[in-house]
Order: C-alpha cells, then sequence, then structure tokens
C-alpha cells in the first residue's frame, strides 16, 4: 500500500534569506522571502519555522499566506542576528490545485552572510537559498 502513495516533488519554490535595507530602523537586516517561481499559484500556505543548535532552540514561529500568485514572492520574517549561528528551519506546506505539497527548509549556521549571497529567482537582489 505505500507503494501506492505519490507524495508530489516540490519544485521551483524557495526559501531564501536576502539582506535589506529597513527605511524605519536605518539599518541592513536580513528577511526571509517565500518564492513562487511556478506557473501556478500556492494557496493556503503554512510555514513554520525555528532556530535550533544542540543547546538552544528559538520559540516556533507561524506564518499563514492566503495566495501567492506565480512568479511572485513574499516575506515570511525578520532574522535576528543572533539566530544566525543557529540552523534555522522551515516547514512549508501548501495547495496548489487540488495537491497538498509540503517540503522542509534548512539553513545552516553561519552561512547566511553577504558573501555567500548569489542570483536568486524573482527576486531583484541577491541572496541565500535554503536547501
Amino acid at each position: 500500500m505505500k507503494k501506492d502513495i505519490k507524495i508530489p516533488e516540490v519544485k521551483d519554490v524557495h526559501i531564501a534569506a536576502v539582506k535589506v535595507f529597513n527605511e524605519e530602523f536605518e539599518a541592513y537586516e536580513w528577511n526571509v522571502y517565500l518564492i513562487n517561481d511556478t506557473n501556478e499559484a500556492l494557496e493556503m500556505v503554512l510555514i513554520v519555522s525555528k532556530g535550533f543548535d544542540k543547546k538552544r532552540e528559538t520559540s516556533l514561529m507561524r506564518h499563514k499566506i492566503e495566495v501567492l500568485p506565480s512568479k511572485n514572492f513574499a516575506k515570511i520574517e525578520y532574522l535576528q542576528d543572533d539566530v544566525l549561528k543557529l540552523n534555522n528551519e522551515f516547514k512549508l506546506t501548501y495547495f496548489t490545485g487540488n495537491k497538498m505539497m509540503e517540503k522542509t527548509y534548512l539553513f545552516k549556521p553561519n552561512v547566511i552572510k553577504e558573501s555567500l549571497a548569489t542570483e536568486i529567482p524573482i527576486i531583484p537582489e541577491k541572496g541565500i537559498l535554503a536547501k
């Protein structure tokens, strides 16, 4: 029976960290974005995030996006400098068409830094894609 269950693979949906200038605080900060590089809208998007290592764990953050149109992106959360030293995990669940999709993304400790930023889909800034 298990062999009959087909779990669809998430493609062209990314989680990225991008360093942007916050005009209100007049400082650069790392923000995490959900990127939809598919040709379909993502519906009822749920994201659960946390930072952790062997000794510490942040509280869970929960985010909901009703609809993310195709070829678009949405800000998920701001990352404080203190959590960049931790594993940062983002569990993503959404519907596309009538299928539920799910994937876990991870930023390993200390990979979110300007020197590692590269071109990323949809967003016109350089950033770091989670694995």
